[in-house]
């Protein structure tokens, strides 16, 4: 059974995804993220997230249950049906996007978000994670202090792709948990050279 933990929706069910093709975050791996994430942040009230593999949707409903504001992509059909249906259940205002990761950040306008979840499928290579975290961090899609949070196998090894500096991991037995946040641009500074 997998329930919100807190916030306005707090001990509320969700639905799941029938099979294996979509892997929930458990409940105490989400209660730990979140307790960091509103530490990290000062709180969810207001901040706009980003759920690029939503499954049952319960990491992004999650941060909505505590204030947050945002949109959850997925791609699988039975799973984004479930979403959908989590949505309704408890009058959430999430925006579901039935789409792949890759497409919903190519070619479109995105929006400024403060909270990202990356929890792909395990066997996803570890380079197609950093191909989507090159897409978030270019066009300042990213707010100023934004946190993101990659869902990975304890047994792929990972590290930040240039442009982010780690802030923590932590392994929960099989899964491991990656916290980090991109790096700041500043211009130059010091005289510049007459052209």
């Amino acid at each position: 059974m997998t329930r919100i933990i807190a916030g306005e929706w707090g001990g509320r069910r969700l639905r799941t995804p029938p099979g294996d093709g979509t892997r929930p975050t458990s409940d105490r791996v989400r209660e730990s993220m979140f307790q960091t994430l509103e530490s990290m942040l000062g709180g969810l009230e207001t901040v706009p997230f980003l759920d690029l593999f939503a499954g049952s949707g319960a990491l992004g409903l999650e941060a909505e249950s505590r204030g947050g504001i945002g949109d959850l992509v997925e791609s699988d059909r039975r799973a984004a049906a479930v979403v959908a249906a989590n949505i309704a259940d408890l009058g959430a205002e999430s925006r579901l996007h039935r789409t792949t990761a890759q497409r919903f950040l190519t070619g479109r306008s995105l929006g400024d978000w403060g909270l990202v979840f990356l929890d792909p499928p395990y066997a996803m290579a570890t380079e197609r994670v950093h191909d989507l975290l090159a897409m978030l961090a270019a066009d300042d899609n990213l707010l100023g202090g934004a946190v993101l949070v990659v869902e990975r196998s304890t047994r792929t090894p990972f590290a930040w792709p240039q442009g982010y500096e780690p802030v923590k991991d932590k392994a929960y037995g099989e899964t491991t948990l990656w916290y980090g946040r991109p790096v700041l641009q500043t211009a130059p500074s010091g005289p510049r050279s007459a052209p």
